[in-house]
Formats: structure tokens, C-alpha cells, sequence
């Protein structure tokens, strides 16, 4: 599967009413999901975080049918006190900030055709569901993930923060590596929905580099191919713990700027 790439954001002004309505969902759909799930699982062990696999069993997805929000919030409320918010598409940086901040992990509930199994524009449901869901099963790193959106959240008028943020956001959440007992493996969310990135990011051709926040916000990042650098942390809690490195390294390129 190619890279997605994130087209213009469509701001979505307000979450009220909505919602997933599972009727709606086609033969088509369930069947995208059947084949996009069936090629991708075969791929993760081995590759993915030893989390993700633990946190797929948590929330009991399957290879027969898209999930059910109501019935994955139930789970991550109990596990980690997190739920899924179903949005339209790609929400505007305050919004996602702010729900995420407060555990609200926004999610799209539409699915590619048949005919975009391989490319599409943005993130769908099998992205932000499949990739990122399992993952909000470990409390650690939700609590980086909680503790980096109230950064975002605070930043949100403020375009230059925002980009830097993002870098920081796309290195770990989206594309990031973990090293484990077993060797290298992935939890970034961008590299578990693709088959050629999950290979491609464990291979030999791109840069590997341990965590460094620096690093990481003077690296500028891409949307329309493989990345060319991964970053490896050594565990979930060293995401947590360098959040307040994030926040002092982002105000000093700040403060840099405006000087």
C-alpha cells in the first residue's frame, strides 16, 4: 500500500450529532475491510510493537466486520479511560487538540472503495481505527499522547508552534519505531495501515535515529512517500517523560524566532 497523504483539511465545526451509523455500511465496505485487515495482519507479527498485537486482542477486532464504536468505547473506557469520536474527515488543529486532550480520539467512519485499496487522499476508517485504535490500549502511551495535545491544545493559534508540533506528532504517533526485546518494531499508526511502508521502515534503506526531540522538531517531514528517517524510542515511557523536554525545546524555537 502507498503512503496516504493528507490532503486540504476539511474543518468540521462542531462534533454534534455526529456519529457512526453501522447500518449504512455496505457489502462493499465490510469486504474492503476484510481484505485490507487480512493483507496487513499477516504482516505484523514480527514487525508490529508486541503493544499493538496486545492491544489488537483487547479490542477484539476481527477480519469480519468494521468495528462498532459503541463496542470498542467500552473497551477503552475500562482499559484507559479513552473513546473514539467519530468525525467526517481530517478536523482543524484546535478541535483535534482539544478532544484528544481531554481522551477523545477523533476517528473517520468511511472506508475507501474497492477501487482506492492502494491510494487515497486522506486517512479513512481503516487508518485511524485499525493503526491507531490498538495502541490506546497502553496507558503510557496515551499519557504522552493526552500530555502532547494539551501542548497542541495551548499552541493552537499559533501556526509556527503547530508545525513544529506536528514534526513531533508525525515522528512518534504516525511513524515511529519502537526497540524491543525482539529487535526493531513499529507503533506508528501511518506505517502499521501500509504494507509497503511496514517493510520499507524496518529495512536497511532509510535513516534510523535514536528519540531525540531536537532532532525531531529541525526535521522537516513527508506526506507524499516513504519517509526517508524513522526515530526509535526505547519504551512508551520515554515518550511520556519527554514531554517536558518537548515543551522547553518548542518555546526556545519559539522565543529563537521571534529574537
Amino acid at each position: 500500500m502507498e503512503p496516504i497523504t493528507k490532503s486540504e483539511k476539511r474543518v468540521i465545526p462542531t462534533l454534534k450529532d455526529m456519529k457512526q451509523v453501522y447500518d449504512q455500511y455496505t457489502a462493499e465496505d465490510q469486504k474492503v475491510w476484510n481484505i485490507l485487515y487480512d493483507r496487513q495482519i499477516v504482516n505484523m507479527p514480527g514487525a508490529a510493537t508486541v503493544e499493538f498485537m496486545k492491544g489488537l486482542d483487547v479490542v477484539k477486532f476481527t477480519n469480519e466486520s468494521i468495528p462498532a464504536f459503541d463496542e470498542t468505547n467500552a473497551i477503552l473506557r475500562e482499559a484507559t479511560g479513552w473513546e473514539l469520536v467519530a468525525v467526517e474527515g481530517i478536523v482543524d488543529d484546535k478541535l483535534f487538540f482539544e478532544l484528544m486532550s481531554n481522551k477523545k480520539f477523533p476517528a473517520t467512519t468511511w472506508l475507501r472503495k474497492m477501487e482506492e485499496l492502494d491510494y487515497l487522499e486522506e486517512p479513512d476508517m481503516f487508518h485511524d481505527v485499525f493503526a491507531h485504535v490498538p495502541l490506546l490500549t497502553n496507558q503510557a502511551f496515551v499519557d504522552y499522547l493526552q500530555a502532547l495535545s494539551e501542548i497542541g491544545a495551548a499552541h493552537a493559534n499559533d501556526p509556527e508552534a503547530i508545525e513544529l508540533l506536528s514534526r513531533i506528532y508525525w515522528f512518534t504517533v504516525e511513524f515511529g519505531l519502537i526497540r524491543e526485546e525482539s529487535g526493531l518494531r513499529i507503533y506508528g499508526a501511518g506505517i502499521l495501515s501500509s504494507v509497503g511502508e511496514t517493510h520499507f521502515s524496518l529495512s536497511d534503506e532509510p535513516e534510523h535515529f535514536a528519540y531525540d526531540v531536537e532532532q525531531i522538531l529541525d526535521t522537516p517531514f513527508r506526506k507524499d512517500a516513504f519517509q526517508e528517517k524513522y526515530f526509535i524510542i526505547e519504551s512508551y515511557e520515554q515518550l511520556f517523560h519527554s514531554i517536558e523536554e518537548v515543551k522547553t525545546r518548542l518555546n526556545e524555537k519559539l522565543q529563537s524566532k521571534v529574537g
